[in-house]
């Protein structure tokens, strides 16, 4: 019935901007049989407005690969540099949760990590929605914060690093064969952001995977047997999005792109000091409202980095 919906709803935006399309041809030519000017202007502003709208649904039409419909898995971990590190951390914490706000996605913290001072070491949300992992796929990297660090009582400028991993909610329908004996189980005590999910017994679980150094966890479970249902379920996700990023570079290579697979790569730039700035170094895309993009305004760069992929399938 969900994929229905969706085939439906696309069906129906294509016939709502061909018809919106012959209407305002209509006005416009009898407006100019009318001499009617204004009738002109209206229906030729009308057609610019249904053309933003044509580009951003041949946008859309890009989200149609396997999972790109699916929730979506988002993990953030604060790199090397300390509490500087994991205030940034907990910024796009912030960040991504105002995004997900915005667009009606519901959000379920899964496992988060607090700094040793402040802000958080790592954390896993589960992004429900529509099309999450389609467009927020487009976050995975390393992220990079270059400020006048509010822990430094010299008021000098810090670079800070924080890296962000997004992989598809799979259902029952795909099979991953994963080996038990490649697994490592360790249990641990849950713990969250102003005493959320705080639990007295060790119910918190991390699962890895040997051959590939995947780690999943999961914390907001009520028992530990819960807790490695989610973490195993976020493992094979983790690992079906590895096989498609293999997918994706092995198609890459049919095109003779050069192309970096793998999440550790630096994507995008946050500099609010000495100027203020943020830039998506793959795309190119900056803007200078970097207030709005830690509030949660990011779908310029989601925008941009999808109509990249349209460019080269064009190419």
């Amino acid at each position: 019935m969900q994929e229905r919906t969706r085939l439906e709803n696309a069906i129906n935006s294509v016939r709502e901007i061909e018809a919106g399309i012959n209407d305002n041809v209509e006005l416009i030519e009898l407006g100019e049989a009318e001499d009617d000017t204004e009738i002109v202007k209206e229906a030729e502003q009308a057609l610019k407005d249904l053309k933003t709208e044509a580009d951003k649904k041949q946008l859309q039409s890009l989200l149609s690969g396997e999972v790109d419909a699916n929730d979506a898995f988002l993990e953030i971990n604060a790199g090397a540099g300390g509490t500087e590190s994991c205030d940034w951390a907990s910024m796009l914490y912030r960040m991504y949760t105002r995004y997900a706000e915005r667009h009606g996605y519901k959000i379920e913290e899964l496992e988060y990590q607090s700094g040793d001072e402040a802000g958080l070491k790592s954390c896993t949300l589960e992004i429900k929605g529509e099309n999450a992992y389609g467009w927020l796929k487009a976050e995975t990297g390393v992220h990079r914060l270059v400020r006048i660090s509010p822990f430094d009582s010299n008021a000098k400028r810090h670079t800070s690093f924080v890296s962000v991993s997004v992989s598809p909610v799979i259902d029952d329908d795909i099979d991953i064969q994963i080996d038990p004996s490649d697994l490592r189980i360790d249990t641990y005590r849950s713990q969250g952001a102003g005493g959320q999910h705080v639990n007295t017994t060790d119910s918190a679980v991390r699962i890895t995977h040997t051959p590939t150094g995947i780690v999943a966890a999961c914390q907001n479970g009520r028992s530990q047997h819960q807790n490695k249902d989610m973490a195993m379920q976020m493992l094979k996700a983790k690992l079906y999005e590895a096989e498609l990023k293999k997918r994706e570079a092995a198609a890459a290579e049919d095109y003779g792109e050069k192309t970096e697979i793998g999440w550790g790569h630096q994507i995008r730039s946050y500099v609010l000091h000495p100027y203020q700035m943020v830039k998506d170094l793959r795309t190119e895309v900056e803007t200078s409202n970097t207030q709005a993009t830690l509030d949660g305004d990011i779908d310029m760069f989601l925008e941009a980095f999808l109509a990249s992929k349209l460019d080269k399938k064009n190419k």
